[in-house]
């Protein structure tokens, strides 16, 4: 989408674009009154959305948020990309049944880094403020702390659902988990923001932003929550920890093949969500067209036409010409590394977890690891289309692979840590 001249677009049509795969949008009403505003006085939004780097990379779950500060881009508006460098060493308690660890100021800064350089495949450089919560926290002093606690009420916070959930259950939650909400709310305070995105599973913090607001004699943010996205596996949110996911910076051939592997539901999420293709022509497509379609944009996207070209001719030679099924099922392996095992260990009990895919095997039945080394060393073999002949090649944790043995026995596994 092309950005648009606010004053001959009209608001229904602005609206439309906004609304796209929207969980929820509080309230509509507001946001219409805002885009007037916005449409009569020619001056654009503050859109914000806050990014606790805890993490380096981005994969396409978080692309769901950032595609929409684009659209708001690209009708005009404004983007305040917060990297929260404070925030991030806190940890958001969002959706935990436990404390979370806090991490230090150099793996924040570090994450940080990393998502400077790649949030620019999808924002506007010109029309993106990066900002940090550090700028204005690390000057704090304790009576302003006490200040913004009395903003707010402890009945208030057990009212959301994971700390009402852990206080009934007698788990602990720290003072400092209940501050988070009070830091990412005033972080709108500070910026002025007229609109703030964020997951679903952030609707307690971003209202908790609105009321602060509203204590600070400011016009309260409209709220648009953006659902999660779903992994590969179809079941959990997209996530590096659950080896489900697909990240941008993946080399071309690898978001391809996981595009390709997901179901045919999930795929109408992901064009939905992923891309700005009309849904109703998507639906008169043959399914394995559409998803092949999916993954080739998918690709350009961060990779560019000549790459996204290339992995689809790929994804034909070792799919199409060497006979290999479609739909082939997903397994887990689970490993209590964090790096990588050799292949032959996929046949070690203490590795493999084949539970939640009972009726996958790697192999026959009565094989053993002494036979799946003599497979290896006969070159009857192949990861991802290619021959091993190494008993000691490794499957790194966090991939997904495609083993073949001898002819037409085909597993996909992804590797996840314990």
């Amino acid at each position: 989408m092309e950005p648009c001249d606010l004053k001959n677009m009209d608001i229904q049509d602005q609206l439309k674009i906004i609304k796209r795969g929207c969980s929820e949008i509080i309230s509509e009403e507001e946001l219409i009154a805002r885009l007037n505003w916005s449409k009569k006085t020619g001056k654009p939004l503050k859109i914000k959305a806050g990014f606790d780097p805890t993490a380096p990379d981005i994969h396409l779950g978080h692309t769901v948020l950032l595609r929409k500060l684009k659209a708001f881009q690209d009708l005009g508006h404004i983007v305040y990309f917060l990297i929260g460098d404070f925030t991030g060493r806190i940890g958001d308690p969002s959706g935990v049944s436990e404390i979370r660890k806090q991490l230090t100021r150099e793996e924040v800064l570090k994450n940080a880094k990393t998502y400077k350089e790649q949030i620019f495949k999808i924002l506007h450089p010109k029309k993106t403020r990066l900002v940090f919560n550090s700028r204005w926290y690390e000057r704090m002093k304790f009576q302003d702390v006490i200040g913004l606690s009395s903003k707010y009420t402890v009945a208030r916070m057990l009212e959301r659902d994971d700390f009402s959930k852990r206080f009934k259950e007698n788990r602990p939650i720290s003072i400092l988990e209940f501050l988070y909400p009070l830091i990412q709310g005033y972080d709108s305070v500070m910026l002025g923001a007229d609109v703030e995105l964020g997951g679903t599973d952030q609707k307690f913090n971003l209202l908790v932003g609105r009321e602060l607001q509203r204590e600070f004699n400011q016009m309260p943010q409209v709220v648009i929550s953006m659902p999660l996205l779903e992994g590969t596996d179809g079941i959990n949110k997209m996530s590096k920890s659950l080896g489900n996911y697909i990240g941008i910076n993946e080399e071309p051939n690898s978001i391809f093949g996981k595009v390709m592997s997901i179901n045919d539901e999930l795929m109408m999420r992901y064009y939905d969500l992923l891309t700005d293709e009309d849904l109703d022509k998507v639906k008169t497509l043959h399914p394995k067209e559409a998803k092949l379609r999916l993954a080739t944009l998918i690709v350009q996207h961060y990779h560019g036409h000549k790459a996204a070209g290339q992995a689809r001719k790929n994804f034909d030679q070792v799919f199409k010409e060497k006979n290999v099924p479609e739909n082939i099922p997903l397994a887990t392996v689970i490993t209590s590394t964090n790096l990588a095992i050799h292949i032959v260990d996929l046949l070690d009990p203490a590795c493999a977890d084949w539970s939640k895919a009972k009726d996958i095997k790697l192999l026959h039945t009565n094989n053993t690891k002494n036979e799946l080394r003599r497979l290896i060393q006969q070159g009857a073999v192949k990861v991802n289309g290619q021959k091993i002949d190494s008993v000691d090649f490794e499957l790194v944790v966090g991939q997904e692979y495609l083993i073949q043995v001898a002819k037409r026995s085909f597993t996909k596994i992804v590797l996840v840590k314990k």
